[in-house]
């Protein structure tokens, strides 16, 4: 199966807390990958509320995602991102994310709403709400 879309940590959340969007990404999970940056993200925000590691690995594990490892030509390929950091307020996990899908040339699947203002940046972005 031809992996299609890069889920941000916002997207991947809204699927684990049953929060508005998901709706949108469970029909993708089957085609998408996600940064293991995001995937970290993932893991400690479910943590962060009280779910056991052990579990919540076991559970995105079954999701079977394509998890692309955080290496040396991806953070290279981000270092033109860092700049929204400070103009847009994009967390390394964010421009990890994007880094990603622009380097495998997939949509980016994402809640986050102040990525609407980005600048064009040559990435196709799909809000889930």
């Amino acid at each position: 199966m031809t992996r299609q879309v890069v889920l941000d940590a916002s997207a991947l959340l809204a699927v684990v807390f049953d929060e508005a969007g998901s709706e949108r990404v469970i029909p993708r999970l089957a085609v998408a990958s996600i940064s293991a940056v995001n995937y970290s993200e993932v893991l400690a925000k479910q943590v962060q509320r009280g779910a056991d590691l052990t579990l919540v690995v076991e559970g995105l594990r079954a999701l079977n995602l394509e998890t692309i490892s955080w290496d040396t030509d991806l953070a290279e390929l981000s270092v033109d991102l860092s700049p929204l950091g400070w103009t847009h307020g994009l967390s390394f996990g964010d421009r990890a994310c994007l880094a990603t899908a622009r380097r495998l040339r997939r949509t980016v699947l994402t809640a986050e709403r102040a990525w609407r203002k980005l600048p064009r940046l040559g990435i196709d972005i799909q809000f889930i709400r």
